[in-house]
């Protein structure tokens, strides 16, 4: 009797571990599934890109800083860096363009880690606007800037970090060469000039803000560290690198941690998603609900947050100063897969 009860025991408990081992195996590849579905192919940007290849049309290059007016509105890629950190890609993915306004976010991290949220944030907002990217905002007013996504408050971000001469621009031009793991990577001399030449109304912010004691020291040397950042040359797949790396708690595409900070990943990225894309934030928000960056020389970078990153370029603008092309494209990639925070 004894021995009978045992081997029903025996038996018994095998089938619950065959039962529990079936129901692991069927998470596993439930899980796998979703990490395949979830992946960008080639095919399927390149399907986005084609269908969006004559917006430009409808768009106009950047032209108040005279080296961009120059280049071509026909040019357009999009590229994703998937969660496992690999790179898919089309269209122009050669093409090298200033990573303007993108940079911002760059800045504000540098800014943030070696000053402290507290302290920066105590001279500017946490604000979305319903202005543009260069409007004075409440400078005037309330002597502080909205946030730092919008032209007065990168200026006073970037004139936060800290160093001499050029020294906060090398450490911005450093960690943009660290993200994306390309040393190569320079700033466009002719552009920067073009952009201290005529960026008169940068020069006025500055200029409100050091009246207001939010800067100090004397020249323009902050004013021109800002104008240099924003002529750093990048690629559509740099780009889309920088995405990933907010995306995933600061950690580089190819897994290096020297900057994990889910802390500093969030901040970033609330940011991103309320001021990002200026006055068209809020829409933007609504429609694609990731957070995301605009600069006018046509790059959009995105983070899928915990997924991937996603660049597009397209230098034709639209009304609010942002890629028609690159909007466009992300929409569609961002509904096909269903990647909105949101969803």
């Amino acid at each position: 009797m004894n021995k009978t009860f045992g081997l029903i025991m025996a038996l018994f408990i095998l089938s619950c571990m065959e039962a529990i081992n079936v129901c692991h195996a069927q998470q596993d590849a439930t899980k796998s599934t979703i990490r395949d579905t979830t992946a960008i192919d080639q095919a399927t940007l390149n399907t986005i890109l084609e269908k969006n290849r004559q917006c430009y049309k409808q768009g106009k290059v950047a032209d108040y800083i005279p080296e961009l007016g120059k280049a071509n509105a026909q040019s357009i890629a999009l590229s994703v860096v998937n969660s496992n950190g690999t790179v898919v890609s089309a269209g122009d993915i050669q093409q090298k363009f200033t990573i303007q306004s993108i940079s911002k976010i760059i800045a504000l991290m540098i800014a943030v880690k070696e000053n402290g949220e507290a302290t920066i944030f105590e001279k500017m907002g946490y604000f979305g606007t319903d202005k543009p990217f260069n409007h004075f905002g409440n400078l005037e007013t309330m002597g502080k800037p909205l946030n730092p996504m919008m032209n007065a408050g990168a200026i006073l971000t970037t004139a936060l970090i800290k160093g001499k001469g050029e020294e906060p621009f090398v450490k911005i031009l450093k960690m943009i060469r660290f993200i994306t793991n390309n040393e190569h990577i320079e700033y466009n001399h002719a552009v920067y000039n073009s952009e201290r030449e005529t960026g008169h109304r940068n020069r006025g912010m500055f200029y409100i803000m050091r009246n207001n004691g939010l800067i100090d020291g004397e020249g323009e040397e902050k004013l021109n560290n800002y104008f240099k950042q924003c002529s750093i040359e990048i690629t559509v797949e740099d780009l889309a690198k920088i995405g990933y790396f907010f995306a995933h708690h600061c950690v580089r595409y190819d897994g290096n941690k020297e900057y994990l900070d889910p802390g500093l990943s969030q901040l970033i990225q609330s940011q991103m998603l309320i001021a990002g894309m200026y006055e068209f934030s809020g829409e933007y928000a609504r429609t694609v609900g990731l957070p995301s960056k605009s600069g006018v020389g046509g790059g959009i970078t995105v983070s899928v947050p915990g997924k991937m990153g996603i660049a597009a370029f397209s230098p034709a603008l639209d009304q609010h100063g942002n890629s028609l092309a690159g909007y466009r494209m992300i929409f569609d990639l961002v509904k096909a897969r269903q990647l909105s925070i949101f969803n």
